[in-house]
């Protein structure tokens, strides 16, 4: 799979994002074995020494560790995991409150973004996926 690179970014920052929203996401679990360096290199179509600093940084982090003759793990520490999924979800919110308030909307429209927000967050059974109640879905009309 290739990865799809900003070029307004520095490489090895986003391929450590990318890492980092693989284990949020369940791709790598906790404790799992990452390719080596020169596999990674290759899905990423990135040079393997952009690779192995990728690895020494989220070494260096404690998101990832390195055992000597095994390879690099993605660490077993869940909570750590869960913070970085924190700090993207924080991220994203901060982003879009900044994008909707340069869009300059009305206290209604807002208002209006929020339920939107709301209904898009319900499962695909129409129940929140915090509450369990039922709600619009978004996607459905329902």
């Amino acid at each position: 799979m290739a990865f799809l690179l900003d070029p307004t970014r520095p490489i090895y920052l986003q391929i450590m994002e990318e890492i980092k929203k693989r284990a949020v996401r369940g791709l790598y679990r906790p404790g799992e074995q990452l390719p080596s360096v020169r596999d990674m290199a290759k899905e990423m179509e990135v040079n393997p020494n952009t690779i192995a600093r990728v690895y020494r940084e989220l070494e260096q982090e404690g998101f990832i560790e390195t055992r000597r003759g095994r390879g690099s793990f993605i660490t077993e520490d869940s909570s750590r995991i869960e913070a970085e999924r924190t700090k993207f979800g924080r991220d994203a919110t901060q982003r879009f409150i900044r994008d909707i308030t340069e869009l300059d909307m009305t206290d209604k429209q807002i208002q209006d973004m929020l339920s939107l927000l709301k209904r898009s967050f319900s499962g695909a059974d129409g129940k929140d996926k915090s509450t369990g109640e039922g709600t619009h879905n978004v996607c459905t009309g329902e």
